[in-house]
């Protein structure tokens, strides 16, 4: 084995965000490993059975096992398999002094990430690990990716605008990344909520650097009840039926990073009771485990409703409003930055253009003085879809305005009374969307940019 090599100041904390739980017998064998990796990672802890070494890892989490196979009691073999069938994904290092064919091949099928013959070097066991903790992060990555694609719909890349609104809005996230507090967004549909929470997850450190982290979205109204708990916390095996292999939670997979709860008023009580205690406490419990994980993640939550009014009504939990409105962003509505349209307009022109491959339009200034008179119910979003069926239908810039197909309710009059409220201008035009869609709720839930839940709320308010 040898002594340990010095370790140079850049690699003392490479992986300070992991942690490794040690299973051996020789004392040793034990110390050298301890001795070794406690200088790379965050947390490293020992055990000489496997019955000390599940006892550990019943009361928290370790992201790597590095286990001897030959242990008094239960072999490591037998005990991987059992970790591998009661859900833990983690990656497992197995070592043994009495290797062979029939040995590699037990491991393997076991679930073993790498295998380790001794007596090894301190450079073979630190490469194992490396690979260990590189195919983790590859897995996160790719889980985040693969939910970003699926969840894409082509939001600006940035905050479009020279009003007053909008600098003050990006003079805040500017002002809020840096820091680690939890966020609050407050803001109507459509007004750009998760692209705030993007630049300040990009702007922060977690979302920058070499080290940097994913940012993981989830919309709270579109996972159904008796799972949220499940998709944030993760589960393992046999938890609830149709549960037939363990998995992490998105807490899991924003592991040092950023995770994004939009409509955050839609979690259910009990639910908000146990998000509550994950941001108090760092630590979560996946859905059947014993176990709890201990947590690095930054929470930013986005609402469109009033959450002191929910608090008021009973629907929202009081404290887990105060713990989630450490620091607020308030997303103003387009039709409080109406000088912002013309760029908005042209931004949205040239990016959909250049994706749907089709021509552009000249709006001029008569059809931009037509927009500006809008209300714009569904703000940015509605007019980004707006240009892009203009774009794909081909309107001219005579055609082109919110009174047409389906953005149909144009901004009220004084001459048509004055006292038409915001609701009442939302609710025909969501009717008039509904319409178009000859009643098709989940088409016109898209088209209007909202959840179907929200929709359904929506009409069974209005008796619809």
């Amino acid at each position: 084995m040898g002594s340990v090599p010095a370790v140079a100041p850049a690699e003392l904390s490479q992986w300070q965000h992991q942690s490794v739980l040690v299973v051996d017998d020789e004392p040793g064998m034990v110390s050298f490993l301890h001795r070794s990796l406690a200088l790379r990672c965050g947390w490293v802890a020992t055990a000489g059975s496997v019955e000390d070494a599940a006892d550990l890892l019943s009361r928290r989490h370790f992201d790597l096992i590095v286990l001897d196979i030959a242990l008094p009691g239960r072999s490591g073999v037998e005990w991987l398999h059992q970790l591998r069938e009661q859900g833990f994904a983690g990656d497992v290092v197995l070592m043994t002094a009495y290797a062979d064919l029939e040995t590699a091949i037990d491991a393997l099928r076991a679930g073993a990430s790498d295998f380790l013959l001794k007596p090894f070097s301190v450079a073979q066991m630190l490469n194992a690990v490396k690979r260990c903790f590189e195919r983790s992060s590859l897995r996160r990555e790719n889980f985040v990716l693969r939910r970003e694609l699926d969840q894409r719909d082509d939001s600006v890349e940035g905050m479009i605008g020279n009003s007053a609104q909008i600098h003050d809005v990006c003079a805040r996230i500017k002002r809020i990344a840096p820091t680690p507090s939890t966020v609050l967004i407050h803001g109507e549909s459509g007004t750009g909520k998760e692209l705030a929470a993007r630049a300040l997850h990009r702007m922060s450190p977690r979302g920058s650097g070499k080290n940097a982290g994913p940012f993981v979205p989830i919309n709270c109204a579109a996972i159904a009840e008796d799972l949220i708990e499940s998709e944030l916390f993760g589960h393992v095996r046999g938890a609830f039926t149709g549960a037939g292999s363990g998995r992490e939670g998105l807490f899991y997979y924003a592991h040092g990073g950023t995770l994004f709860l939009d409509e955050i008023s839609e979690l259910p009580l009990p639910m908000q009771a146990k998000l509550l205690r994950v941001l108090e406490e760092r630590k979560l419990r996946p859905v059947g485990s014993e176990q709890e994980v201990q947590v690095d993640v930054r929470v930013v939550a986005a609402t469109n409703r009033d959450l002191v009014a929910e608090v008021a009504a009973g629907r929202f939990r009081p404290d887990l409003y105060y713990r989630l409105q450490v620091v607020e962003v308030v997303m103003p509505p387009l039709r409080d930055r109406i000088e912002d349209l013309p760029d908005l307009v042209h931004y949205f022109i040239d990016q959909l253009s250049a994706r749907l491959g089709v021509s552009q339009f000249a709006c001029d200034e008569a059809a931009l003085a037509r927009l500006s008179r809008y209300k714009w119910p569904g703000n940015v979003r509605e007019l980004k879809n707006l240009i892009e069926r203009s774009l794909i239908l081909g309107y001219c810039a005579d055609d082109f305005a919110p009174d047409d197909e389906i953005a149909v309710s144009p901004a009220p009059t004084p001459e048509s009374g004055d006292d038409e409220s915001l609701a009442a201008v939302e609710r025909r035009h969501i009717l008039g969307v509904l319409e178009s869609c000859k009643g098709n709720k989940s088409e016109a839930a898209r088209r209007l940019g909202v959840s179907r839940k929200t929709l359904e709320r929506k009409c069974a308010a209005w008796g619809v």
